[in-house]
């Protein structure tokens, strides 16, 4: 069989393979994609990100209806929902997106191979589809097939009752009682999704907080909204075991009496996912959280092949595997590419939102770095007044000598939008004082963040 010829090929189509394969092709290469399933986007946009987004907003604007009009002066009678409505669009938004990568490949010449790619011997990749094997030739090949949701010992997926995210997109009615494992992001927006339609939520983590990683002091104060939300929560809570038995679901925990419910969601986390690869074909070996070890320029161990996104180390977000696309890329092409990881921001597009990017202000205190921290609530903020939206706040960090910024943490309406400046800020080197000089139109909501940024190198004006 002769091998199909191509300059680079990408395994994967996740956020980070469809972006490295365009920006390839951009740069003049002849680029082959190869993704086992029919649409194009992977876990992100087929069964993560974008779904889980878009139920977000649905549930969400249902709950305002339901509960929140009152104050703005809208009387509403008896508000209902439609749930296969509700999914209908979730998976129309999907299907729009999907289609528009298609056209993207088209639009700038990437071969797309359906089927699984694996790695046979350096600069060669066998797909095997629905019509046999296709031999592909490169002499680079960029690995970059994202994850998969983490398993947890005792816990029996049944994909129906008892389920990770994927299946909890797509429950054909709301739960009476929902149990999460987990109180990460996923847990706690796919947890807000069924609370807001009306399923009673209990939430077990193992941990004696909620979203690790987040910053602590704004993850406490998001623990107290939720609870006033009527999530239930467990901290410090191992689970041990969790089955369908009958119509339900039974939970086993160290902490209490086993639980009972009607749907289990596990969301403790996610997985490289490298199975089936062929990474022995050409000595890779994986770290020991499965994860494929590179240099700074994104190289693996094998000549020829490079590594991007939830593969390698790092946090498992769909822009950073985006911008590690590019980068290394640009690297092959170019022998320049660039991305500045203390400028990656997180998002929990919970209600309020919690974002964040740069160092957090426990991570700062372990490490000995000395800092200023500016704080400024949303309460005192006029268009959060506006909005009827006033819980939460932004806090500032910038080093106590140089003035520059190191972190900036959000919990309040937009957050996800608002934390977009802040990344800007810290990726050009900024200091609290250019951020809070910055003029800001009034009233908006990024005024919280030039009054965050004033309390940290001076005093805010509006409290």
């Amino acid at each position: 069989m002769a091998a199909k010829q191509h300059d680079l090929i990408v395994i994967g189509s996740g956020p980070g393979g469809y972006v490295a394969a365009i920006r390839a092709a951009q740069l003049g290469m002849n680029v082959a994609c190869v993704e086992k399933e029919r649409q194009l986007g992977g876990t992100c946009l087929r069964v993560g990100c974008i779904p889980s987004k878009a139920l977000l907003e649905s549930s969400e604007l249902f709950h305002q209806v339901s509960h929140e009009l009152a104050p703005h002066g809208i009387k509403t009678g008896s508000v209902e929902f439609d749930l296969a409505a509700m999914l209908k669009r979730k998976d129309k938004v999907v299907t729009i997106l999907t289609r528009g990568i298609d056209g993207l490949f088209k639009k700038n010449g990437v071969t797309r191979y359906l089927g699984h790619g694996r790695l046979e011997r350096a600069g060669r990749v066998v797909v095997v589809g629905e019509d046999g094997e296709t031999v592909l030739d490169a002499p680079r090949i960029l690995i970059a097939t994202g994850s998969n949701s983490a398993p947890l010992s005792g816990v029996e997926l049944d994909g129906e009752r008892v389920g990770t995210s994927t299946e909890a997109l797509s429950y054909r009615e709301v739960p009476q009682h929902l149990i999460v494992i987990g109180a990460g992001y996923i847990g706690l927006e796919l947890g807000s999704v069924w609370k807001r339609l009306g399923a009673k939520v209990t939430v077990l983590e193992y941990l004696d907080r909620i979203l690790p990683g987040t910053d602590a002091e704004l993850a406490d104060e998001a623990l107290k909204i939720f609870r006033k939300q009527g999530l239930e929560f467990h901290l410090g809570a191992r689970v041990t075991g969790a089955r369908a038995e009958g119509d339900g679901c039974i939970v086993e925990w160290e902490a209490g009496d086993p639980l009972t419910c009607d749907r289990v969601l596990l969301a403790v986390g996610r997985v490289p996912n490298t199975d089936g690869l062929g990474l022995d074909a050409v000595g890779i070996e994986t770290d020991d959280k499965g994860r494929i070890p590179v240099d700074e320029r994104f190289k693996t161990s094998a000549d020829g092949v490079y590594a991007i996104g939830d593969v390698i180390r790092g946090p498992m977000l769909a822009h950073k595997a985006e911008e590690e696309g590019i980068a290394c890329v640009e690297l092959l092409a170019t022998g320049y590419g660039h991305i500045n990881y203390d400028a990656v921001p997180g998002v929990a597009y919970t209600m309020p939102e919690i974002a964040g990017v740069g160092k957090t202000e426990d991570a700062l205190q372990q490490a000995g770095v000395p800092y200023r921290k500016g704080v400024f609530p949303f309460m005192a903020n006029g268009r959060a007044r506006a909005l009827g939206q006033v819980e939460g706040r932004v806090k500032v960090l910038a080093h106590e000598e140089t003035d520059r910024l190191l972190g900036v943490h959000i919990i309040g309406p937009r957050a996800g939008d608002l934390i977009a400046e802040a990344a800007v800020a810290i990726e050009f080197g900024a200091s609290s004082e250019d951020l809070g000089r910055s003029v800001h139109a009034h009233p908006t909501l990024p005024e919280a963040i030039k009054e965050a940024a004033l309390a940290a190198f001076r005093a805010p004006i509006h409290i």
